[in-house]
C-alpha cells in the first residue's frame, strides 16, 4: 500500500531556512513544468487573479511530482468548497487570501481538517489518497496539510496576532498589493508607511514563533529574509517571461 507524500514546502518551513519561490498564473502544464526545474523551492500555483481552477491545477501538480520544487495553491477565496476541491486533487499546501479576522482563519483551518475537528468532506477514492490505497490517509491527512493565511489589509494587521496565533495556521503570508491599497497607496508598494508596515509584520510574525511569507523584488526582498521571512517568493512567471523577452529582442535589434 501508499504511503502519504511528503510535504517538502511544510518541512522547509519546520528546518526555518528561507524558501525562495516563484508566483505563477499562467495555465498550463509546459510553464509549470520548466519553472520547476529552475531551482525554486516552491512555485504558486495561483486560482485566485487568474484563469485556473482544480482542473487546470490537477495536471500541474501532475508534472510538479518529478521535481523537489513544492507546490503551493492559492484558492480563489477562502470557501470550504473550493479548499476541499483542491484538497482532494493532491495540493497539500494551500494559500487562502484575504483572510481578515480570527474567525476566518478558524474557518480556514476547519476545511483543511476531516471531522470531527473540522468539516472537510470525506472521498475515498480521490488522488490525495493515492485513490483509496493510503489506508489510513483520513487519519492522517493532517501530518502534511500546510495552511498558509493571507493577511493583506491594515485591518487585518491590527488582528496579526490573533490571526496566526489560530491552531492548524502554519504561516502567514502578507500580501503588498492589497495592503499598499488598503492604506491609501494603491500601486505603491514601496511607500514608506507601507514598507514599515511589512517589516512591523515580519518582526511580530517571528516574535511568535510564525513563519512570514512575501512576494516582492530587488533589495526588498533581500531585506525580508534579513528580518527573518522564512517563505520569499521573489517574481512571477509572466513577469520574468516579459523581461525576458523583452531584454532579447533588445539585445538583436539593430542600433
Amino acid at each position: 500500500m501508499a504511503d502519504l507524500p511528503k510535504n517538502l514546502f511544510k518541512a522547509g518551513l519546520a528546518s526555518g531556512k528561507c524558501q525562495i519561490g516563484l508566483w505563477t498564473a499562467l495555465p498550463g502544464t509546459v510553464p509549470t513544468e520548466i519553472l520547476s526545474a529552475c531551482g525554486f523551492d516552491w512555485l504558486v500555483l495561483d486560482t485566485e487573479h487568474a484563469p485556473s481552477d482544480p482542473l487546470t491545477v490537477l495536471p500541474q501538480l501532475q508534472v510538479m511530482v518529478a521535481h523537489q520544487t513544492a507546490p503551493v495553491v492559492r484558492p480563489a477565496w477562502n470557501d470550504k468548497v473550493l479548499i476541499k476541491r483542491f484538497l482532494d486533487i493532491g495540493a497539500t499546501t494551500l494559500l487562502v487570501p484575504y483572510v481578515q479576522t480570527k474567525e476566518e482563519a478558524e474557518e480556514a483551518v476547519a476545511a483543511m481538517r476531516y471531522p470531527p475537528r473540522g468539516i472537510r468532506g470525506v472521498a475515498g477514492s480521490v488522488r490525495a489518497s493515492k485513490y483509496g490505497q493510503v489506508p489510513d490517509y483520513i487519519l492522517r491527512a493532517e501530518e502534511e496539510l500546510c495552511l498558509i493565511v493571507q493577511v493583506e489589509t491594515a485591518e487585518a494587521l491590527e488582528k496579526l496576532e490573533e490571526i496566526a496565533g489560530v491552531d492548524g495556521v502554519d504561516a502567514v503570508f502578507i500580501g503588498p498589493a492589497d495592503l499598499s491599497a488598503s492604506m491609501g497607496h494603491p500601486g505603491d508598494q514601496m511607500h514608506p508607511e507601507v514598507v514599515e508596515a511589512i517589516e512591523g509584520a515580519i518582526a511580530r510574525l517571528k516574535k511568535i514563533g510564525v513563519p512570514a511569507g512575501i512576494l516582492t523584488t530587488g533589495d526588498f526582498a533581500h531585506r525580508c529574509i534579513e528580518l527573518g521571512a522564512l517563505f520569499v517568493a521573489v517574481g512571477s512567471d509572466a513577469g520574468a517571461m516579459a523581461k525576458g523577452a523583452r531584454e532579447l529582442s533588445a539585445t538583436y535589434r539593430p542600433k
